[in-house]
C-alpha cells in the first residue's frame, strides 16, 4: 500500500494548487477527485465557462450597439447558441487538460473517485484505502437554494448556476433570484442574448456587503443595459411546469401582498454552501461551525491531528483565489515551513461589463469602527482611454487613513477593474500610501491612470476632474 505524505480531497483551485505546491516542496502527494475532469466547480461549471459566455455576449453587445458608430458597418451577427456552448466547452477542456499536465509535471498521483476518511491517516476511495501522514480537505461548495424552491437542472426550467450554463435554448423570460455576483453575471449573459431578465433580491441593494457607491452605480448601469430589478423582495416559492415557471414573492413594503412573475427559466442564485458530504467527518469527530463549515485554526488544521481544510469548506469568502492562497499556505505548513494568507487583502470581482472589483474595507465599515478616513474618487468619464471604448461609466475609489494616508480599501467599477485592482492590492500588501501611487508614473492612455487620479484625489486633488 502506498504511503503518502499528503492526500488532498478535491481537485478544484484550492486542491490542485495545494497539490502542485506540495509536489514542489518534495512531498509525496496524491489528489482525489470524483468528477471526470480536474479543476472543480471553477473550471468545469463556474468561473471559467461563465467568463467564456460573458466574453462572447459582450462581443455581441459591441456588434449590436457600438460597431456602427465606430464605422464598422454590416449586419449584426446572429446567435448560434449551440456553437456558443461548444466554444464554452472547448475553453473548459483546454483548462482542465492543463491541470492534468500540471499534476504529471509535479509528480502528483491522481485518484479518481469519491473519498471518505475512515480514520486519521487513511483515505478510502471505492474499495481501496490509502495511507497518508496528512489529509487536506478541499471539497469546495455547491449552490444553495431556498425553501419552497426546487432546482432541477435536467428539466431546464428552475436551475442553479450549473444548469444556467447549459440551457437548451435562450429563454424569452428569465427571473434571477439573487442579485449577487453569480446572478448578475449570468443575468447579464442572457440579457445580452435577448432574454427579458428580472432580478429579484431580498436586500435593498445589489451585491450585499459591497461599497454603497458601487452598489448604486452598478445597479443604475445594469438597468441602463436592460436588466430589471425587484428589490427588498422575499421569494416564497416557485411553481414550475415542463416549460414555464411562476415566481411568488412579497416585498418588504407590502409583506401581505403576494406578487407573481412569469418566466421560461428561473435561475436560483442565492449563494453557495460548503460541501463535505460522504467524507465521514461526524464519525471522525471533526468540529464544524454553526454555518456548517469545517472549523480550523490559523494553520488550517482541524481538531483531528493530521487533517487540514481549505477553501469554500471553511470560513471566509467563497473565492477561488482565496482557496488557492490557502492551498499554497497549507502545503508550506505541512512541509514544516510558514504558511501565510493576508485575509485583509483578498480582492473580489464581478465580471460583468463594466467589471466591479473591491479590496479591503468599505467606507461604511471604517466609519462604523470610528476610523478617521479620506476618500479619493475619480470618474472614468475623465479617462480618455475609457471613453474611447464606450466605457466611461464608473469610477475608482480609494479609502485611506486620514492621518497616515495608508490605503485601507478600494473599489473600482469600470473597464478591466478586475485587473486594475491588483495595483491597489500590491500597494496594500506593502503598506503603501495613496501618495505612493500618486507619485508613480502611469502610462498614457491607460485605464490605470484612473487609479492614479483617485490617489491624487486623496491629496490635493485629481488632475483631470
Amino acid at each position: 500500500m502506498s504511503q503518502y505524505d499528503v492526500i488532498i480531497i478535491g481537485a478544484g483551485p484550492g486542491g490542485y494548487v495545494s497539490a502542485i505546491r506540495c509536489g514542489q516542496l518534495g512531498l509525496k502527494t496524491a489528489i482525489v477527485e470524483g468528477r471526470d475532469t480536474l479543476g472543480g466547480t471553477c473550471l468545469n461549471v463556474g468561473c471559467i465557462p461563465s467568463k467564456a459566455l460573458l466574453h462572447a455576449t459582450h462581443m455581441l453587445h459591441e456588434a449590436e450597439h457600438n460597431f456602427a458608430g465606430m464605422g464598422l458597418k454590416g449586419k449584426s451577427p446572429s446567435v448560434d447558441w449551440k456553437q456558443m456552448k461548444s466554444y464554452k466547452e472547448d475553453v473548459v477542456s483546454q483548462n482542465t487538460t492543463g491541470i492534468d499536465f500540471l499534476m504529471k509535471k509535479n509528480k502528483v498521483d491522481v485518484i479518481k473517485g469519491w473519498a471518505s476518511i475512515p480514520a486519521a491517516g487513511k483515505v478510502a476511495v471505492g474499495d481501496t484505502t490509502y495511507e497518508t501522514k496528512n489529509i487536506v480537505i478541499a471539497s469546495g461548495s455547491v449552490p444553495s437554494s431556498l425553501p419552497g424552491v426546487e432546482v432541477d437542472n435536467d428539466k431546464g426550467v428552475v436551475v442553479d448556476s450549473t444548469g444556467a450554463l447549459d440551457l437548451p435554448k435562450v429563454p424569452k423570460k428569465m427571473v434571477v433570484i439573487g442579485a449577487g455576483v453569480i446572478g448578475l453575471e449570468l443575468g447579464s449573459v442572457y440579457q445580452r442574448l435577448g432574454s427579458d431578465v428580472t432580478v429579484v433580491e431580498y436586500m435593498d441593494a445589489v451585491c450585499p456587503g459591497m461599497d454603497a457607491d458601487v452598489q448604486r452605480t452598478f445597479k443604475r448601469i445594469l438597468e441602463k443595459q436592460g436588466l430589471k430589478f425587484v428589490m427588498g423582495a422575499a421569494v416564497s416559492g416557485v411553481e414550475a411546469t415542463k416549460t414555464k415557471a411562476k415566481v411568488k414573492y412579497a416585498t418588504k413594503k407590502k409583506p401581505d401582498a403576494e406578487e407573481v412573475l412569469d418566466a421560461d427559466v428561473v435561475l436560483v442564485a442565492t449563494g453557495r454552501k460548503p460541501y463535505a458530504e460522504g467524507l465521514g467527518l461526524d464519525a471522525l469527530g471533526v468540529k464544524m461551525t454553526e454555518r456548517g463549515q469545517i472549523a480550523t485554526n490559523a494553520s488550517w488544521a482541524t481538531n483531528v491531528p493530521g487533517v487540514y481544510a481549505i477553501g469554500d469548506v471553511i470560513e471566509g469568502p467563497m473565492l477561488a483565489h482565496k482557496a488557492e492562497d490557502e492551498g499554497m499556505a497549507v502545503a508550506e505548513v505541512i512541509a514544516g515551513k510558514h504558511g501565510h494568507v493576508n485575509y485583509g487583502v483578498i480582492p473580489g470581482v464581478v465580471y460583468t461589463t463594466p467589471e466591479v472589483a473591491t479590496v479591503g474595507a468599505t467606507e461604511a465599515a471604517l466609519k462604523a469602527e470610528g476610523r478617521k478616513i479620506k476618500v479619493g474618487k475619480f470618474m472614468f468619464m475623465g479617462n480618455g482611454r475609457a471613453k474611447a471604448v464606450h466605457q466611461g461609466d464608473g469610477f475608482v475609489k480609494i479609502i485611506v487613513d486620514k492621518e497616515t494616508d495608508r490605503i485601507l480599501g478600494a473599489a473600482i467599477i469600470g473597464p478591466a477593474a478586475g485587473d486594475m485592482i491588483h495595483e491597489l492590492c500590491v500597494a496594500m500588501e506593502f503598506g503603501a500610501s495613496a501618495q505612493d501611487i500618486a507619485l508613480t508614473c502611469h502610462a498614457h492612455p491607460t485605464y490605470s491612470e484612473a487609479v492614479r487620479e483617485a490617489a491624487l484625489a486623496c491629496g490635493d486633488g485629481a488632475i483631470h476632474s
